[in-house]
């Protein structure tokens, strides 16, 4: 995954930028999925904090929305709790739904 984002990222492997193609955000998203632990409930403020250790553009809002928007992230009702989904979608299945 770092290969194909080795653009994006900087010498400790914070995302640099966010893909404007959407393959590109796929892969962003799978890769900033990879730091969150499984059957661990993350607060907002906990989502936001974790996302800006890796990643340098300031925008941890769209990365979270992202993240829940493309099914890597679960969420309460109320957007307060977090959590990593249990069955994360393959880039294969992102592709299919978002061509």
């Amino acid at each position: 995954m770092t290969t194909i984002l080795k653009s994006f990222l900087d010498a400790e492997g914070r995302l640099t930028a966010y893909p404007a193609k959407r393959k590109m955000k796929l892969y962003a998203l799978s890769y900033m999925a990879g730091f969150f632990e499984h059957d661990k409930v993350y607060t907002e403020k906990e989502v936001n904090a974790l996302l800006n250790e890796h990643h340098t553009y300031g925008d941890p809002a769209t990365l979270r929305r992202e993240l829940f928007n493309h099914r890597f992230l679960d969420r309460d009702d109320y957007g307060k709790e977090y959590r990593l989904a249990d069955a994360l979608p393959t880039i294969e299945e992102l592709e299919r739904l978002y061509g």
